[in-house]
């Protein structure tokens, strides 16, 4: 099930949200070793501060399984202010049209055979990033990404069009790249994940002014 909490509401599900950033701290922190913080367990910065929209796959017992994290790129984000140098430069990326995604993050389970080229955990995490792109009208969402997910995304006909070239971010290689919004790239996302479909929340979406 994809959920989707608003910054400015994160008081309100506080099971949920140290969920998301307990387990952002296991990806980004202990997994990647990105130069993040983390206090008590916790993985947080500034950007939780600005009322970002937080995307969660969860189960129906309400376990956070996935989690990223949605900015519009008019304002502060990641990619202009903490990964200008994977920009070309002189380039921005900030349109009323463009949001960005980042902590992007996926509980790891016991090893299990998978077939199809999208964990589908991941896969409906990215499908609920589309589908709220697509709700909200946006052209694209830009994020910086581990070269090895980009290469996930490409085998899996999930393509996105590089912006400038990779940089080393703790232990891996990252890039950042746009994703153009549309019924095609979801579609082949939850192909390519084996899901039936990844419908957001209804009551979520109607909540946030997002229903279709």
């Amino acid at each position: 099930m994809i959920r989707l909490i608003q910054g400015a509401e994160r008081h309100k599900y506080p099971i949920e949200i140290e969920a998301m950033h307990r387990l952002r701290a296991a990806v980004f922190h202990a997994r990647l070793a990105w130069p993040v913080t983390v206090l008590d367990g916790w993985e947080r910065d500034g950007f939780d501060e600005l009322n970002p929209l937080y995307v969660l796959v969860t189960t129906q017992e309400g376990v956070v399984r996935g989690s990223a994290r949605l900015l519009p790129t008019t304002g502060p984000n990641m990619l202009a202010d903490v990964f200008p140098n994977l920009l070309p430069e002189g380039k921005e990326v900030r349109s009323p049209s463009t949001w960005e995604s980042s902590r992007f993050s996926v509980l790891q389970g016991p090893a299990e055979q998978i077939s199809h080229p999208i964990n589908p955990i991941t896969g409906e995490l990215l499908a609920g990033i589309v589908e709220v792109g697509i709700r909200a009208g946006l052209e694209f969402v830009v994020t910086v990404m581990d070269l090895a997910v980009e290469r996930v995304l490409r085998r899996a006909g999930c393509p996105c069009d590089r912006i400038g070239s990779p940089r080393r971010i703790g232990k891996s290689l990252a890039v950042a790249g746009l994703f153009e919004m549309s019924d095609e790239l979801l579609s082949g996302i939850r192909q390519a994940s084996g899901l039936s479909d990844s419908n957001v929340c209804r009551r979520d979406a109607e909540r946030l002014g997002l229903a279709a």
